[in-house]
């Protein structure tokens, strides 16, 4: 299920026919359905809430504001990466005390951003990253409350790319380290360590590396109160998937009951953070064809939207629907044809192969799944401005990000003193840098 359908021959996202939004805003747009996004709310937190479990949104899948501020406005929380991420929760709604900043790399201002704030905690992944926010909290004279983000070494059976949870990849701290990572954080005199982190990679569609994972969270839990450690806080993570391709995502009643079995009788409060899950299905890229290409070997329909604008492809072999937004006929004759971007790069192709109807230049398709990792990931590659966003909430839809331009991207650059004209008497901004 998608948060676009088909009505009276037209896709629609909501009740708003998508060739409006093109009239109105142009294309490459990025579309987002808001009953899409509060249908998964609504599924997810009817599973989890009766197990007083929180739900905080990861920002890194689709941190637009409106998109935030719907989230916030039915009751999540948010997951937050950078200072960056944490400024946009803060302004589209989210209370600070509903905020966890995770990450590998958090800066010294980032933290002290954090615990000015007064967010809920900071899931910290390794001992030097301890010693600094104890540095940075005793700098602002606050205690900080910290979460041990730990390793738990499952394989989540996912791309290399998005998995997280092994030995071997960057994230969090090594289970046999972390009784002496806890006893580290409580000598610090401006910690307080609370809980545990866990979170083994995105894209998840079986549950099992999630019961593994759970389980050796249960184990160490344990193992820390023995010591006389109090652990009352555990962030399960996020990584629930969607079926990109039509595949069943997993079930959430068997979520909810397998957070039950492995950490429910532990007393601790519970907290999720999902993000692909919420969005990726309520967004589209929506684009226009430029050229139907007839080659010898190949047929190619070039889009005016690129891999800057829409990276998941290029970057992980990621598979997206691509659906014209004229419905075709039931008898259309369907023809291969790879689906490219006008991205000066081999690796701008959105699909290969695809068996679609009949298109022609100036006919309209949208790319499915495109609420996650989309926007976000984006870039001006080619000098070519940011997409525009589009919120829909039943039949109203507003820009919600203004389509860049090149002048917008121009008017932040300077050039050096020694290479303006003697002619420019100041007309062209120079560095001061």
């Amino acid at each position: 299920m998608t948060g676009f359908h088909y009505q009276h021959g037209v896709l629609h996202a909501d009740d708003v026919a998508l060739p409006a939004i093109a009239d109105a805003v142009g294309t490459p747009t990025f579309v987002y359905a808001a009953g899409a996004i509060e249908r998964n709310w609504t599924r997810l937190a009817d599973a989890l809430t009766p197990l007083g479990v929180g739900i905080a949104y990861a920002l890194k899948a689709n941190s637009n504001q409106a998109v935030i501020a719907t989230l916030a406005r039915l009751g999540a929380g948010a997951d937050v990466v950078s200072g960056g991420e944490l400024t946009r929760a803060l302004a589209a709604g989210v209370t600070a005390d509903r905020i966890v900043f995770s990450g590998v790399g958090k800066t010294a201002d980032e933290i002290a951003q954090a615990l000015k704030a007064g967010i809920h905690q900071l899931n910290v992944e390794s001992i030097p990253e301890l010693d600094l926010i104890d540095r940075v909290a005793g700098e602002v004279g606050l205690r900080a409350q910290v979460a041990l983000r730990v390793n738990p070494d499952v394989d989540a059976g996912t791309h290399a790319k998005i998995t997280t949870g092994r030995k071997d990849n960057k994230f969090g701290i090594d289970l046999e380290d972390a009784a002496a990572a806890w006893a580290r954080a409580a000598s610090l005199p401006n910690l307080e360590p609370v809980g545990l982190a866990v979170h083994i990679g995105s894209q998840l569609l079986d549950l099992a590396p999630y019961r593994a994972a759970y389980r050796r969270l249960a184990d160490l839990v344990n193992a820390l109160r023995a010591q006389g450690q109090a652990v009352t806080r555990l962030d399960l993570g996020g990584g629930l998937g969607v079926g990109y391709r039509g595949e069943t995502g997993p079930d959430l009643e068997e979520y909810a009951a397998l957070v039950h079995a492995t950490v429910g009788g532990l007393g601790c409060s519970l907290m999720v953070e999902p993000g692909r899950y919420l969005v990726a299905d309520a967004g589209c890229v929506l684009t226009r064809v430029l050229f139907v290409k007839e080659g010898g070997a190949r047929r190619f329909i070039i889009l005016d939207a690129g891999m800057n604008d829409l990276l998941r492809p290029a970057l992980y072999d990621a598979f997206h629907a691509v659906v014209p937004v004229n419905q075709a006929p039931p008898n259309a004759t369907l023809h291969p044809a790879d689906i490219v971007g006008p991205v000066c790069e081999t690796g701008d192709t959105f699909a290969k192969a695809r068996e679609l109807p009949p298109l022609e230049a100036g006919d309209l398709v949208a790319l499915l799944h495109a609420g996650a990792y989309g926007a976000v990931m984006a870039s001006t590659y080619n000098t070519r401005p940011l997409a525009a966003e589009v919120l829909v909430a039943g039949s109203k839809f507003e820009t919600v990000r203004l389509r860049q331009t090149v002048e917008a991207l121009l008017s932040a650059e300077r050039l050096p003193s020694w290479l303006e004209s003697p002619g420019d008497h100041g007309q062209r901004r120079r560095s001061t840098g």
